[in-house]
């Protein structure tokens, strides 16, 4: 009766128009959170099957490995379960903090991860956005049922266990060695609170001497037993302990076959935790909960509705889409707000775990057309951050981290701006970006800023004062320079659109030619960007200045002037050739990493977009499979994801901050978008005829029935409704 429910619920959500498809389709149980789980070398996703509704605060997720920098809390290739945690970790390069996980036993306690992991098989996992089972073998061959859902701030575990069992649940509050925990037991209410400081990216930001991630847990059943722990050392019967490493765990009375957890979290205080959980679980229905959250899914994942394709290929799409609304999450609670730039509680709305370096290029883009409704929340939350910290981050884990380069927080505002989102505040997001672009950080001209050093202070713009002295960032005085230089050039774009919108007409001039500052590092003799040094000269070194690459990974990364870069490499037909010979080796095109999603569509502008569709088509054919080894690279909390989608629908935003997307090569037949949360009856369709996977190349292409002369469209084509109609067939088509 639930599942009928969330039918009817869908049909008056999105229209009458959707009556037949949406009655019979449940998105939410298309996607797989496994794929890109499994590890091999750099060619896997690094994913993790997270149990949450969209952009929640805290995902769930089963727990194979203890989480650190560089593990992540599940690996498919595992054979045995530690925990079911309650997790901040947004991807393996960053660190988990104010997390909190749950372990069934049978017997003895068993309190290091080691000892109390459960061997589980693959053939009894289920794996869902919105929830997930499994079951763990315990000792004498008896199985443990663990089923788990969950809700934006708050989790619901279920536990079945054998009949005539001795049973027990371990609570896991605090593992990290550098900071302590607190827990305590109240047997009365059968509730357990408590905290811990932990932050697994300490090292690279700031100290937060306010930060803790607060629990509550409540039991469905009477408690017979409890006790707390530390380390390896167990406390029958006392009720509270603070400590590096501690946790608790009860027993329910025995013969207890089911016994149902339901957990809040919180930033702010053990108070709003428990309010949390009495605003989103006030029941221990665990079909509620888990038919709640598929709604939730199911909401987003209708804004685009695909028709027709192999049933692998929706698999690959609607979990594409799944990665690309996780982040980043929710970090405001009803209102209020923890900032880990400042340490203190604010009235408001807020969000965190911005992964910018990747997701500015098309998962935040792709935001605008699939979760518009959080856009203005995200966008105002930089620009929050930059209010209590002094700048916008690059990285928040919560707080500053000086991870990867750039500040691309400006590119999300200005995309954000040029799209017309509402609710921002064109004079304080000047002053924000502003601040990125003309201000140095402390020490810049003595600080080389390596990689994930250790915090001195915010990186922000690394080297910028060499750039506003010299015009590029140089490699003897400060590291990847190179890659510097070209992403502050992008970033001045973007900062130029942002004044502009805000009446800055002499600023937005200054910053537009700033922008073309991507010159100063092109060697003409060698045809590639190059290093150079602080006196004018050309490093000898060319493969060194670069971040996550090489000279062919950062060659054609002028994402704001693409025909400038095309007219510094010498014309159209220079530029073709070193295109062409940067997809034709090894190492030279990598898709596995972001810094060249945008190459595959720059073939649009010089006249070739065959090629384009010849090289959009391949990579999304054998890059994405419907597997756990099925994400080459690093997802990167969805930009990975995000080029599948846009490429699978047809167009990519080459250059976010412009309103501008070039077209590729669409996969499906049809493809129906909801761009405007308010108003679902708003339709942008594409039909593809005759596509195949033969049939890769575009024929002749229709915008609302008027002939497409170039491969180009526009935001507001999309936004406002409408069809884009393409004719397939095997052959290229020239003249675009």
């Amino acid at each position: 009766m639930q599942r009928f429910r969330i039918s009817v619920i869908l049909v008056l959500l999105v229209g009458a128009a959707c009556i037949g498809s949406l009655a019979q389709t449940r998105l939410a149980d298309i996607p797989n959170p496994l794929i890109g789980t499994k590890q091999v070398l750099f060619f896997h996703g690094r994913t993790t099957p997270f149990v949450t509704p969209p952009f929640g605060m805290t995902h769930w997720t089963p727990q194979t490995r203890v989480s650190k920098i560089r593990v992540l809390n599940y690996h498919y290739g595992d054979k045995a379960i530690l925990g079911f945690k309650g997790s901040h970790k947004p991807a393996k390069w960053m660190g988990d903090y104010g997390h909190v996980s749950l372990m069934p036993g049978i017997g003895e306690i068993k309190t290091l991860a080691d000892d109390r992991k459960l061997r589980f098989s693959h053939k009894d996992e289920i794996s869902k956005a919105y929830s997930y089972s499994v079951e763990l073998k315990a000792e004498k061959n008896q199985s443990i049922k663990v089923e788990l859902t969950a809700t934006e701030r708050c989790g619901l575990l279920r536990f079945t266990f054998p009949e005539g069992s001795d049973p027990f649940i371990l609570i896991e509050a605090s593992q990290n060695p550098d900071f302590d925990g607190w827990i305590k037991i109240d047997t009365v209410a059968n509730e357990i609170i408590g905290y811990n400081a932990d932050r697994n990216s300490a090292i690279t930001g700031p100290e937060l001497l306010g930060f803790k991630g607060y629990f509550v847990i409540k039991f469905d059943k009477p408690l017979r037993e409890v006790g707390v722990w530390e380390g390896s050392q167990t406390n029958l019967y006392q009720l509270e302990i603070k400590g590096s490493h501690i946790g608790a765990w009860v027993r329910p009375e025995r013969n207890t076959n089911v016994l149902q957890a339901k957990v809040g979290s919180s930033f702010i205080s053990i108070e709003q935790a428990r309010e949390n959980l009495e605003r989103e679980i006030p029941h221990f229905s665990y079909e509620k909960v888990e038919d709640e959250t598929q709604l939730a899914w199911e909401k987003y994942l209708h804004r685009i509705e695909i028709e027709g394709g192999t049933e692998e290929n929706r698999s690959i799409f609607y979990s594409a889409m799944y990665h690309t609304l996780l982040f980043p999450r929710q970090f405001s609670e009803y209102g209020r707000y923890y900032s880990a730039f400042d340490d203190t509680i604010h009235d408001g709305i807020s969000y965190n775990d911005f992964s910018l370096w990747d997701t500015f290029r098309a998962q935040h883009p792709l935001m605008l057309l699939t979760a518009g409704e959080h856009v203005s929340g995200m966008v105002n939350a930089l620009i929050q951050m930059y209010e209590e910290g002094g700048y916008m981050p690059k990285w928040p884990n919560p707080t500053y981290t000086n991870i990867m380069i750039g500040t691309h927080a400006d590119a999300v505002l200005a995309d954000a701006m040029v799209k017309g989102v509402k609710g921002l505040d064109p004079e304080r997001a000047y002053a924000a970006v502003w601040k990125d672009a003309m201000v140095p950080p402390t020490g810049d001209s003595t600080n080389r800023w390596n990689d994930r050093a250790s915090w001195t202070a915010y990186e922000a713009r690394g080297g910028l004062s060499w750039y506003q002295k010299l015009g590029y960032v140089p490699i003897d005085k400060t590291s990847e320079s190179v890659s510097r230089t070209l992403e502050f050039a992008y970033d001045d774009f973007c900062v130029a659109q942002v004044a502009k919108i805000a009446g800055k007409d002499e600023d937005a001039a200054f910053f537009l030619e700033r922008s073309h500052n991507y010159r100063n590092v092109y060697n003409a003799k060698t045809g590639f960007m190059s290093p150079r040094n602080s006196d004018g000269t050309w490093h000898k070194k060319r493969k060194h200045g670069f971040t996550e690459g090489g000279p062919w990974t950062y060659n054609f990364c002028v994402m704001q002037d693409v025909n400038g870069m095309v007219e510094l490499m010498g014309g159209k037909e220079k530029f073709i050739k070193k295109l062409d010979k940067g997809f034709g080796g090894i190492y030279r095109y990598v898709h596995e990493n972001e810094p060249g999603h945008h190459y595959t569509y720059l073939y649009d502008y010089v006249g070739e977009a065959w090629k384009t569709q010849q090289k959009v088509a391949k990579y999304r054919a054998t890059k994405y499979r419907n597997t756990p080894f099925g994400l080459n690279g690093d997802d990167d909390c969805g930009q990975m994801s995000a080029w599948y989608v846009f490429s699978a629908l047809g167009f990519y935003p080459v250059t976010p901050g412009s309103d501008v997307y070039a077209i590729g090569t669409p996969l499906f037949p049809k493809a129906t978008m909801r761009p405007v949360p308010d108003d679902l009856r708003v339709e942008f369709i594409i039909t593809a005829k005759n596509v195949s996977d033969k049939n890769i190349y575009v024929q002749s292409a229709k915008l609302n029935g008027i002939q497409l002369e170039t491969p180009f469209l526009h935001h507001s084509d999309i936004i406002n409704g409408g069809t884009l109609e393409f004719e397939m067939g095997p052959k290229s088509m020239k003249g675009w």
